[in-house]
């Protein structure tokens, strides 16, 4: 019998050695729906890579792409923007050099995947899919500032602050957790916090395993929360420093 599995993978950064890991470790199948939580690029080398195995992937597989900041910062980049010098500090320069002998056609194709990317995912579960989190207290239809679904740390910063032992029916209970059944997300990597593999807190679960530093990509059963993981990225790509 076929199962039908939602699969959720973290932030890649670059790191396409570390996404065969994981498609092979997981025996993803064609009958899978993969949810990406974004920031495909800045970290390792193989960015432009990354984005070429993507919309092939997407050709024969049920794929849903969330927009990252990174990918957001680099549609700017390629289409003309110079202005963002701190990106260059925190991954960009790795990317562009790996874009110094892409030809234009392929730029074009990478920025009408990346112009393509959703801001979220909500299924039909009411899981919600975004790459980094959102601030209004009534949900991500009433945001007033959507950039933020691939920018914002609060929403992880009040998962973690959150005390246990307060019930989702108390007044005190943040009223953002209580929109949907689960949220997962990536952005902020868990080993900010000493951890290397998916982190539940309140309704929120964090799939950025930090792959851009020293940890491994991660890829999620959103059904049963089995996971698997590439080899912590770094060992992946010996000669050189990621994000680190």
């Amino acid at each position: 019998m076929t199962i039908n599995r939602t699969l959720v993978i973290g932030d890649i950064h670059g790191s396409l050695r570390a996404v065969h890991q994981i498609i092979e470790r997981a025996n993803v199948t064609k009958s899978d729906t993969l949810i990406f939580l974004g920031d495909y690029v800045d970290g390792w080398s193989q960015s432009p890579e990354v984005l070429d195995y993507l919309i092939n992937l997407s050709q024969s597989q049920n794929c849903v792409f969330i927009n990252g900041n990174h990918d957001e910062l680099l549609l700017a980049w390629l289409c003309g923007s110079k202005e963002n010098i701190d990106w260059y500090k925190h991954g960009g320069a790795s990317t562009i050099m790996a874009y110094e002998n892409i030809s234009s056609e392929r730029k074009q194709r990478h920025i009408a995947f990346l112009q393509s990317l959703k801001t979220h995912y909500l299924d039909e579960k009411n899981r919600l899919f975004i790459h980094a989190g959102f601030t209004n207290l009534n949900g991500i239809d009433y945001e007033y500032f959507p950039k933020l679904f691939s920018w914002d740390r609060t929403l992880w910063e009040l998962a973690l602050a959150l005390d246990d032992r307060i019930s989702k029916t108390s007044e005190l209970y943040p009223k953002r957790f209580k929109h949907y059944h689960e949220i997962y997300i990536g952005h902020t990597p868990v080993t900010r916090i000493n951890k290397t593999i998916p982190v539940h807190k309140a309704t929120v679960w964090n799939v950025d395993t930090g792959a851009a530093f020293k940890g491994p990509l991660t890829i999620m059963n959103v059904d049963t929360k089995e996971f698997w993981q590439s080899e912590p990225v770094f060992t992946l790509y010996p000669t050189e420093k990621g994000r680190n």
